[in-house]
């Protein structure tokens, strides 16, 4: 071998020149708080929608209210009804024994009846407390300026004369629903095991609700066992559907599930006042979910001895018919991906 050659193979190569510097990309913590800067304001400006414009737009929505009597007799009081424009939808009876029927039936939520001792207005606070408040202040006045006599057709339970305790039970049920759902899909509960598992939950909850709220508080004055079963449908309607949307979508449809129960469902339902004292649509929307149904049903079945029931209970049996199917066809899903999977 030559020096030459030597003294190239021993000489050090020539470091790389420096290349420019590229900008480095954004830290992911930096992308972290943005995130909860910009998405914590939205959330909370969609609950406060949620829960506060219902609420500040309380009034009658074509409320159900009864006239009865003679026709000749009636036209005075019907005439000062439909002067609130939009507040009532006016059904005719022709005697009091009518109207009490129809408001025990779940039909109209109060009556005036027009009797030779002058009207009368009947009221049903097991149904909403507060309509029945309402009614008092918007009708309950003769044309002479004196009070109207007031009837409670069908009260409220005398340990809970407001409807607090009704009203308060659909946060702790829509929340059983959720946590149940949740827990089912992070535990990894797939199929049948999902299914007994929310059956049972459901079971539990409906039990212990009703011995809390109807035993113990006397909020409750129906049949026991409705009464267990229309709490424990109200849990497994939101808990199926919780599960069901995981079940299809993975983790994110906890969230989704969540949020249409309880931002959505929990503020529309209702429970507080009425559905038709709800502004439009709102009062409707909400008796398609969970939290209205079954406020809705629970009362039918506490108060007015099932009146009225279907309607709420076929819309929780939907929810949970198709919740629980979710489940098993996620799961059944899942099997067939691994089955392919070489």
């Amino acid at each position: 071998m030559s020096a030459t050659s030597a003294t190239s193979a021993s000489t050090p190569s020539a470091p790389p020149a420096a290349t420019a510097p590229h900008a480095s990309p954004q830290p992911p913590h930096r992308r972290h708080i943005a995130a909860v800067v910009l998405l914590v304001p939205v959330l909370a400006a969609l609950a406060l929608w949620a829960f506060a414009w219902p609420a500040a737009r309380t009034a009658p929505h074509d409320l159900p209210l009864g006239v009865a009597g003679p026709a000749a007799a009636t036209a005075q009081v019907q005439k000062q009804l439909e002067a609130h424009e939009g507040a009532f939808e006016i059904h005719r009876y022709a005697d009091e024994a009518a109207a009490r029927d129809a408001i025990e039936d779940r039909t109209v939520y109060g009556a005036v009846v027009v009797t030779a001792q002058g009207p009368k207005l009947l009221t049903a606070s097991a149904a909403s407390p507060l309509v029945a408040q309402s009614l008092q202040q918007a009708v309950a006045q003769r044309a002479d300026g004196a009070p109207m006599e007031t009837v409670d057709v069908v009260p409220a339970a005398a340990d809970d004369p407001r409807g607090s305790v009704l009203t308060s039970s659909v946060l702790p049920m829509t929340l059983a629903g959720i946590a149940a759902g949740a827990v089912v899909t992070l535990l990894g509960l797939r199929g049948r095991r999902a299914v007994g598992a929310l059956v049972g939950a459901a079971l539990v909850v409906g039990t212990v609700a009703a011995l809390i709220a109807g035993n113990w508080l006397g909020a409750l004055t129906g049949s026991w066992w409705p009464e267990a079963g229309a709490l424990a449908l109200s849990t497994l309607a939101v808990s199926a559907a919780v599960a069901g949307l995981a079940a299809l979508l993975g983790t994110p449809g906890i969230g989704l599930g969540a949020f249409v129960v309880m931002m959505l469902g929990n503020p529309f339902s209702g429970a507080s006042s009425a559905p038709e004292m709800l502004p439009t649509p709102v009062g409707v929307i909400g008796q398609w979910l969970p939290p209205g149904a079954g406020a809705s049903l629970l009362r039918s079945v506490s108060f007015f001895d099932g009146a009225a029931a279907a309607g709420p209970a076929l819309t929780l049996a939907w929810w949970a018919v198709l919740g629980l199917g979710a489940v098993l066809l996620g799961s059944a899903l899942k099997r067939r991906a691994a089955s392919v999977t070489p």
